[in-house]
């Protein structure tokens, strides 16, 4: 279902759906009262819901949908300003699934193909993930499925690899990755380990810059944590969160004794910026075995790479498990190359790392 007040866009978004093996759109409304009026008689698997919009807007109407339709997902959509990165992460907090982030003039979304592949990748990946989570029919990408929508289906069906033993040296860094469902995830991991958090945690979140500042702040109140967005040359400080500001990889380099952040726009790793394993590379290279890294959900295996380097340099890699990811598809990728010494439900994953941090996991 696409709920948009835009005709214009309504006309697009379901053009491009239609045209995608597997993907069916059973109803467009121009405002959220229509949608949920149309909502019992289309049972949608999947919600597009436009944040701005008369009658009844997408923030107002995003938890009756949520109420009248159980177990469907909800993907907002909203222009990149303050305001709507704002509203967008509320949104998440109040049971969204996700959110794309469309250009700001109709004739950027008509002729962007970086936002017409996420919407798509985003829909498909959603409706598999929730698929294999509930044992539901998981469709079959066909010779028309686009290698990006192959890819995700091929990630519904990861397997579960061995698990490796926990690094004997005790972590001096935490590094976090996550994506689709990851402001969630990452809300509830920073507050199981605040209590005993002794070590600094470098977050990337895939995110756009005018995102990440906003889910910084949103983490600091929430937590009570020092937590900012990254700036270049930051010197690492026990105790406190740094997350990986959008359009830049957040690194972290070593100079005369001192451990700092280096930000730097190299080019985009697994269509990301930032991306997970230039962080995780630089993690293994400046600390060696002593790093803890934790892949959280996401869609695509943004961090598998950088995974292998913390394990080649001796490190430790939990992920979070299936059944509560939003898509386990980062996760899903170390755990199957195994890489991971513990895969674990979300809420388990904090005690286990203040555990590792302490010297006290089995």
């Amino acid at each position: 279902m696409i709920v948009d007040d835009s005709a214009v866009v309504r006309g697009l978004f379901a053009r491009w759906l239609e045209a995608t093996p597997h993907i069916k759109v059973v109803n467009t409304s121009s405002n959220g009262e229509m949608a949920l009026r149309n909502l019992k008689n289309s049972d949608p698997e999947i919600v597009i819901l436009d944040i701005e919009m008369p009658v009844l807007d997408g923030l107002t109407a995003l938890p009756k949908i949520l109420a009248s339709q159980p177990g469907v997902q909800v993907l907002m959509a909203s222009t990149l300003t303050k305001r709507n990165a704002e509203i967008s992460l509320r949104a998440l907090s109040m049971g969204a699934a996700d959110y794309v982030s469309k250009p700001e003039s109709s004739r950027e979304v008509t002729t962007s193909l970086s936002f017409k592949e996420e919407l798509i990748s985003k829909v498909v990946s959603l409706a598999a993930a929730k698929r294999q989570q509930t044992g539901g029919e998981v469709f079959q990408p066909d010779q028309r499925s686009s290698s990006a929508v192959k890819g995700i289906v091929r990630a519904a069906f990861r397997q579960q690899g061995a698990l490796r033993p926990i690094s004997s040296t005790r972590p001096r860094i935490i590094g976090v990755g996550s994506s689709t469902g990851g402001p969630q995830a990452l809300l509830k991991f920073l507050n199981s380990i605040k209590e005993n958090l002794r070590l600094p945690v470098l977050i990337t979140q895939h995110m756009p810059a005018s995102f990440t500042a906003i889910l910084s702040d949103h983490l600091a109140r929430a937590t009570g944590l020092p937590c900012k967005q990254a700036r270049n040359g930051d010197v690492l400080q026990t105790g406190h969160v740094y997350v990986a500001p959008g359009e830049y990889h957040m690194t972290v380099v070593k100079e005369d004794g001192v451990k700092k952040i280096r930000l730097i726009q190299t080019p985009p790793e697994n269509f990301c910026r930032p991306s997970v394993d230039p962080m995780f590379r630089s993690l293994a290279e400046v600390f060696g075995p002593a790093v803890l890294g934790v892949i959280l959900t996401g869609m695509g295996q943004d961090g598998l790479k950088g995974s292998e380097s913390i394990v080649a340099a001796g490190g430790t890699i939990i992920a979070q498990d299936q059944q509560t990811s939003i898509v386990w598809g980062m996760p899903g990728a170390v755990s199957e190359a195994g890489l991971c010494s513990a895969l674990l439900p979300l809420d388990e994953i904090g005690p286990q790392v203040v555990a590792i941090a302490n010297g006290e996991a089995a």
